[in-house]
């Protein structure tokens, strides 16, 4: 006689993905929560796929399924719970796996202690259809329309889409990726859009120097200063040092600076790793630091990331009206304050990955009315799409490009 078989546990890349939506409902950031989920769990390539898929799809859903959902609860529903019913329900309602599956798994789930397996039972087999609800807050809808016009809509829907990897890689880079059985398919000028056979971290473009993590919309920021070789850059609020990085490759004698001291250690590191060099200096760029002007001054100021929902689609969960007034007068005083760094003659590009009116035209429009000594400047070609935005332009937040204001002004000599 067959002894019956045993219940072998929940799947495992649906229990990383339950973890990490319990986490961002509680208010952490998706990418880091995965990403130590990723490091800790150890999956293999296909279940890794499937745990960023369940994370990114059901946070960018998220609207329409909590619309689905609510009507099924009563009373408070604890995040582990709540998270395993939104992921059971993109699932059945998005992705169309079959209804049977989703129940077994995510009753498996619930059983391991994410939540009431007869709530998650009853709720999931119920469900029925995915309500016609905007996975957008009103009023950031509102924003998108106002910016993009006639393509809002395009925009609007390539939310919803996977983000993808966008590499700036060296011809080196983009031989080692092919050898290694990476699909490398163009993109903008250097910035290839990669899928990858292995880890990045593990690529020997990678660990060689040849491969620079970042999206066509960020490197068009660099971009729009034009010529920088031989010329001494200031990149201000400058984070990780991406930019300065790209800076740098670009022959700019780069000074990087940033108030999170925390965040030059692994800026310099990753410049090793690149085989490049910057300067990095501390300081709060709400007042003018004692620095030189310079010819070429970059300002990627702090902002609500609204550019950035597609990667980072937790931010449509969270973001408030109140958030972008907040950072727009942050990013006022830092204009002002960086205004005198820029030598006479030379260019300020002011940057956003954001596709709000008050941190982008608004903001410039503002500038420019206190600041008459600078003038908008023509742009350079920046290789991806854009639309006009006031003084500035938006990049077009599709095809995986992210949504980012931009500015070059030119001060009078």
């Amino acid at each position: 006689m067959t002894a019956p078989s045993q219940p072998t546990g929940p799947n495992p890349a649906r229990a990383v993905a339950a973890r990490v939506l319990t986490r961002v409902l509680g208010g952490a950031f998706a990418s880091l929560e995965l990403d130590r989920a990723l490091k800790y769990a150890r999956l293999d390539t296909r279940d890794a796929g499937l745990a960023t898929q369940l994370v990114y799809g059901t946070l960018r859903y998220y609207r329409p399924l909590d619309a689905a959902l609510t009507p099924l609860l009563t009373g408070q529903t604890r995040d582990s719970a709540r998270a395993v019913l939104l992921a059971g329900a993109y699932e059945k309602l998005v992705l169309g796996t079959p209804a049977h599956a989703v129940v077994n798994e995510y009753v498996d789930l619930a059983r391991s202690g994410f939540g009431p397996p007869g709530l998650v039972n009853a709720v999931l087999r119920r469900l029925e259809v995915l309500p016609d609800v905007s996975a957008l807050p009103e009023w950031l809808d509102a924003e998108i329309q106002k910016a993009y016009g006639p393509q809002a809509q395009a925009v609007a829907k390539s939310l919803l889409t996977p983000q993808p990897l966008w590499l700036r890689l060296t011809p080196e880079g983009v031989n080692a990726l092919r050898g290694e059985g990476s699909e490398v398919e163009d993109g903008y000028g250097d910035v290839f859009r990669v899928s990858l056979s292995r880890p990045l971290g593990v690529t020997a473009a990678f660990k060689s120097g040849w491969a620079q993590p970042i999206n066509p919309a960020s490197y068009a920021c660099v971009l729009a200063l034009g010529e920088i070789e031989g010329v001494r850059v200031l990149d201000l609020a400058g984070g990780a040092g991406v930019k300065a990085a790209m800076l740098a490759s670009g022959g700019a004698q780069v000074t990087s600076v940033d108030i999170n001291e925390s965040k030059a250690r692994p800026a310099r590191q990753n410049m090793g790793r690149l085989h490049l060099k910057a300067e990095f200096v501390t300081a709060d760029l709400t007042h003018t630091p004692e620095l030189p002007p310079a010819s070429r001054v970059l300002l990627d100021a702090p902002c609500t990331g609204t550019g950035t929902l597609r990667g980072h689609p937790e931010i449509a969960l969270r973001l408030t009206e109140m958030a972008v007034r907040e950072a727009a007068e942050l990013q006022s005083q830092m204009l002002t304050a960086c205004a005198p760094l820029v030598a006479p003659g030379g260019v300020l590009v002011y940057s956003v990955c954001s596709i709000s009116a008050a941190e982008g035209p608004q903001q410039i429009e503002r500038f420019l009315a206190a600041h008459p000594d600078f003038a908008p400047a023509a742009m350079p070609d920046l290789l991806i799409p854009t639309t006009p935005s006031g003084p500035g332009i938006l990049t077009m937040m599709d095809e995986g490009v992210d949504g980012f204001f931009i500015a070059r002004l030119e001060r009078q000599g």
